[in-house]
């Protein structure tokens, strides 16, 4: 029996036979008191890649994307942020839950940024009516603007921006290493404005578990902090920092074949009579499609019939599909889910 083609997200990539493999082996110790020495180096080699001083390793990248503005803003406070963005978006409003910080959302741009002439007119001022502004967060790659890229100098921008205010930039650079792939750059690049960025292990770089949320040392001191009152200390948490270092030893490098495969299976949906590409070809990792009003059926409707080809997508609207290439999905996963979908919506067509 043929595998499953899962296309719903990167995040349901598996650990690689050689993360399991340093994972079983992987010398260990307490991290809470700072005495795991895998999870140590995994920090200090995720602080480089950034350009950064220091890492915390978090459970996730929504802890790491918390933890950040806890760090960064008091009660009271706000955090300037894009209404697509994901914190603002899937993150269970934990910043103001858990912070009592406020969001001030702004229209993301059709690119994924936002408009800075925007970001500047939102900036408070000192009425005692209202919030202090206090960070800015943007994302790169940024998923729900269809995986496109920010590009370095609008973060330079961004930052320089935000640092004449006295504020402060985060980086939910969550897919930051596919941004870095697609434009050509180092992840460092893009980072280097940001007064602390968090990336993800168990995406793209195939990892089990975890994030990584880098900054000064200072920041990342206080952090660590913020870390354990949220409940995320590990112990021996150097059973999964090991494959996070396999990640960034050999999964940052072969990014780019996911976004070669992500064109290709790009190129082909656009064959099919019906499909429609309203947020553009993908940048990345990510291909999203839109069937067009001419189908008589859902894009849940679709995706149930794709699972009985062996295929499984994403649905994020009514007529809406999300597809993420990861190292799991291959150049035949590609021929797979193409024929599916020519099988669905013919069979589909010959119907209605």
């Amino acid at each position: 029996m043929e595998s499953i083609v899962d296309l719903r997200s990167d995040t349901v990539s598996h650990p690689t036979p050689a993360m399991r493999e340093a994972m079983a082996r992987a010398e260990v110790g307490d991290d809470v008191l700072g005495e795991d020495p895998t999870v140590n180096r995994l920090e200090a080699m995720a602080a480089e890649k950034m350009g950064k001083q220091a890492g915390l390793f978090v459970p996730s990248g929504t802890m790491g994307n918390l933890a950040a503005v806890l760090a960064h803003c008091q009660r009271g406070e706000e955090a300037i942020m894009g209404n697509l963005g994901h914190t603002y978006l899937f993150e269970a409003g934990g910043i103001s839950a858990l912070g009592g910080v406020f969001a001030n959302t702004l229209p993301n741009q059709p690119d994924g940024t936002l408009n800075l002439d925007d970001v500047r007119s939102a900036i408070r001022g000192l009425d005692i009516h209202q919030p202090v502004t206090r960070l800015l967060i943007l994302e790169n790659t940024h998923n729900r603007c269809g995986g496109v890229v920010l590009t370095a100098a609008y973060m330079q921008v961004a930052g320089e921006l935000m640092h004449l205010q006295g504020l402060k930039l985060h980086l939910d650079g969550a897919r930051v290493f596919n941004a870095a792939a697609a434009l050509g750059v180092k992840a460092a690049d893009l980072a280097a404005p940001a007064d602390s960025v968090t990336f993800c292990l168990s995406k793209g770089l195939c990892a089990p578990v975890g994030s990584v949320l880098c900054g000064s040392a200072e920041f990342i001191t206080k952090a660590r902090r913020i870390r354990k009152q949220l409940g995320g200390g590990m112990r021996q948490a150097g059973i999964l920092a090991a494959a996070g270092i396999v990640a960034l030893e050999q999964m940052v490098e072969r990014l780019p074949q996911d976004h070669a495969r992500a064109k290709r299976l790009a190129d082909g949906l656009a064959g099919i009579p019906g499909i429609e590409f309203p947020l553009g070809k993908p940048q990345s990792n990510m291909v999203f499609v839109q069937l067009n009003q001419s189908l008589p059926l859902t894009a849940s409707e679709v995706a149930a019939r794709l699972v009985s080809h062996g295929i499984k997508v994403g649905v994020t609207g009514p007529r809406m599909f999300r597809m993420v290439l990861h190292y799991w999905v291959d150049d035949s996963g590609i021929d797979r889910t193409l024929k599916a979908f020519q099988e669905v919506l013919q069979v589909q067509a010959s119907v209605s």
